[in-house]
């Protein structure tokens, strides 16, 4: 190795550090001081129903909308991004509008490069609000165990049901915080309980919240001790949770070799591109390239499509 790729080597890692030192000192500690969830930052300048108003409105909780567009405000809502449907559009259109200068100048001006720009813009968008979507899942998950505990502790100290999921407000961060403190809110301006427990599923979009909906419905009907309840819940939440995470690591391998297999293709092509630019000349010319594009493109996805059901499945 030369001196002087030595040089560009450690002026990399400085550069590195510096960059990584610098995000810690201004972004991470900021994060750390911030406010526990953004419900408590908003109240503080806002009414306890201008908060659950806005809360709903940035995040695309629309009442009284057409079904298809409810459920898909609801997946929106269900990502936790603060994203209006004017951004959406302008993101996709502008996405559209790169992807299709760069495949024509890679395939030519035409039907193809459009139509691919447009697969591509839209299928990425998808699949960063998905992405965004499963990780708020996730974190939900994993703190909602210890929301039904303070839960629990509050009801057996002598807290009424509603102040104890006020508790869960305060004390816990997001996204479980915010959460419960708009199912506090709805539950405090006189909702009851089993629909507010279906707005914060449609919220959240997390399954175990159907097991707490149906226990503290049934115990609000028929009585019984709801601190013992809502304990073997938790217990039981606790154990999916492990054997969640004991099929993910299972199923890692499956999901590594899709993600490959999918982006290979693309990464071949990019490559040869760069080391020849003329490589594909001769085939571009050819009646069939466009028709074998389309073709190729529909078989990897029905690929994808059998990947992803042999390494997601439900339990």
């Amino acid at each position: 190795m030369s001196d002087i790729t030595v040089i560009f080597v450690l002026m990399f890692a400085a550069a590195s550090l510096a960059i990584y030192g610098a995000y810690w000192v201004l972004v991470f500690n900021r994060k750390a001081n911030k406010i526990v969830n953004r419900r408590l930052d908003l109240g503080q300048s806002l009414s306890s129903s201008a908060v659950l108003e806005t809360l709903r409105r940035e995040r695309g909780f629309h009442e009284g909308a057409h079904p298809i567009f409810g459920r898909i405000s609801d997946w929106l809502t269900q990502t936790g991004m603060r994203v209006q449907r004017t951004t959406l559009i302008l993101v996709f259109v502008a996405l559209c509008l790169a992807l299709t200068l760069v495949l024509s100048s890679l395939l030519g001006v035409g039907v193809l490069a459009i139509f691919l720009a447009v697969a591509a813009s839209a299928a990425a968008m998808i699949l960063y609000l998905s992405i965004a979507r499963s990780k708020r899942i996730f974190a939900f998950t994993e703190q909602l165990p210890d929301a039904i505990d303070v839960i629990i502790r509050g009801v057996r100290v002598g807290l009424p049901f509603s102040s104890a999921i006020g508790l869960v407000a305060r004390e816990m961060p997001d996204p479980v915080g915010t959460e419960f403190g708009m199912l506090a809110d709805e539950l405090s301006f006189g909702l009851d309980l089993r629909t507010a427990l279906e707005n914060l599923y449609r919220r959240v979009g997390q399954d175990d919240l159907l097991f707490l909906t149906v226990s503290l419905s049934i115990q609000s009907q028929t009585g019984g001790n709801i601190a013992e309840i809502l304990a073997r819940l938790s217990q039981l939440m606790r154990k999916r949770s492990e054997m969640r995470l004991k099929i993910r690591a299972l199923s890692a391998e499956g999901r590594a070799s899709a993600v490959f297999l999918s982006a290979f293709p693309f990464l071949l092509i990019f490559i040869i591109n760069v080391f020849s630019a003329k490589y594909f000349d001769s085939v571009k010319a050819s009646q069939v390239f466009e028709p074998a594009v389309i073709i190729g493109l529909g078989l990897l996805l029905v690929g994808n499509i059998v990947m992803y059901k042999m390494v997601n499945f439900k339990y």
